[in-house]
């Protein structure tokens, strides 16, 4: 698919809110997954603010925001924020105060989706370039560690499943291609009323016992509210026991970069002209060649700080973007690396998020940026 504009679909839906849209590009890469330094999310906007039109682009520059204006789009979908740090001042002196200043006075809300949508395994930046060079057993590179929780509960074990399922539903136990999974064994639970729980019993009631299945389940951080109302909910009890317990173990479905295979191995001169192809680049800045390429790593933008990890990986070939000149000697001969340019490795991002919204949003219209924002020209 090209930059050119592309509408998926014609059809207004004259009810749809900023903040719909954002449901369902949060629901792939929620914001908390984001990078302590980036600011994903709705950058300029009302998110309660109707939207009939997005359109889709790796940059919120100028002239993204004119084609915006000129294609009547209320929101402008963005790769990379165009606001990073606080602003103090809207004079108009550089490009991010002129973008945010045109946004706001022509009504068009801007929301960028940047290490959120990198650091997720399924539908993410890295998982689109591991589609088109056909890579299998994909697996995250550098897995986040510290955002998983395990929440336990006791439960009467008549109501386990449906206390279960609601946890499942509300996106615990979810590990890799499966779901529900936690843990659960039977003991005796005992509990007492006082006159507040029943006032007839006076100061002290009598000691009850209860069948109780203790049940466990792992959950990401971020979803701790989704899991308490589910909780709360589903179970039983008028005073519900559970506690939240924070994991160091690293979470295999989130983080930076993706490892996989190709189908068959390659020679790298073979692999170079696949490369160049595929990723519909015209310069490929590489190091020594290595005999045979199979075992690829990836990441979308800047991913110099994934080196070690793509050897330690066993990669043959390390594929990114921004690698400075003494970084290159730091492959050692261990793999290749081939960097392809930032712009170049993100480019495919615009079909990915238009894949998302139209899956589901088939209604919404949604349209591809026909203007370029890759600021570095070449010259061959």
């Amino acid at each position: 698919m090209s930059f050119f504009s592309r509408t998926l679909s014609l059809v207004k839906q004259s009810d749809m809110k900023i903040r719909d849209v954002i449901k369902v590009l949060e629901q792939v890469a929620p914001l908390p997954l984001q990078e302590s330094y980036d600011n994903s999310g709705l950058i300029v906007g009302n998110p309660d603010a109707t939207c009939g039109k997005a359109l889709i682009c790796l940059d919120s520059t100028e002239t993204i925001i004119d084609e915006a204006i000129n294609k009547r789009c209320d929101l402008v979908i963005a790769h990379h924020p165009i606001v990073f740090s606080g602003l103090k001042k809207l004079n108009g002196k550089n490009y991010i105060e002129r973008v945010v200043m045109k946004a706001i006075k022509h009504d068009v809300a801007i929301y960028a989706i940047h290490t959120n949508l990198d650091n997720v395994l399924h539908r993410g930046v890295n998982a689109k370039i591991s589609e088109k060079l056909d890579l299998t057993n994909t697996t995250i590179l550098k897995p986040l560690s510290g955002k998983l929780n395990t929440l336990t509960t006791y439960v009467p074990e008549r109501d386990l499943e449906n206390v279960r399922r609601a946890l499942g539903e509300a996106g615990g136990g979810k590990i890799g291609n499966y779901d529900l999974c936690s843990f659960s064994s039977a003991g005796t639970g005992t509990f007492r009323g006082n006159e507040k729980s029943n006032p007839t019993v006076g100061d002290k009631g009598v000691l009850e016992k209860e069948t109780e299945i203790r049940l466990e389940i792992t959950f990401p951080s971020h979803l701790e509210k989704d899991l308490l109302k589910a909780l709360r909910g589903s179970h039983p009890y008028e005073e519900i026991p559970y506690g939240i317990v924070s994991l160091k173990n690293s979470w295999q479905d989130a983080g930076a970069g993706i490892v996989g295979d190709l189908p068959k191995a390659m020679n790298s001169s073979e692999f170079l002209k696949f490369l160049k192809t595929r990723m519909k680049t015209d310069v490929i800045r590489y190091t020594k060649p290595v005999n045979e390429i199979q075992r690829v790593a990836v990441c979308g933008g800047s991913g110099s700080f994934l080196l070690n990890d793509a050897i330690g990986s066993k990669a043959d070939v390390f594929i990114t973007g921004d690698f400075k000149y003494h970084q290159f000697f730091d492959a050692e001969d261990k793999l290749m690396i081939c960097d392809i340019g930032h712009y170049e490795s993100e480019q495919f991002t615009i079909d990915l998020l238009g894949e998302i919204l139209s899956d589901k949003l088939p209604n919404f219209a949604v349209i591809f940026a026909q203007t370029g924002t890759n600021p570095i020209q070449y010259f061959y």
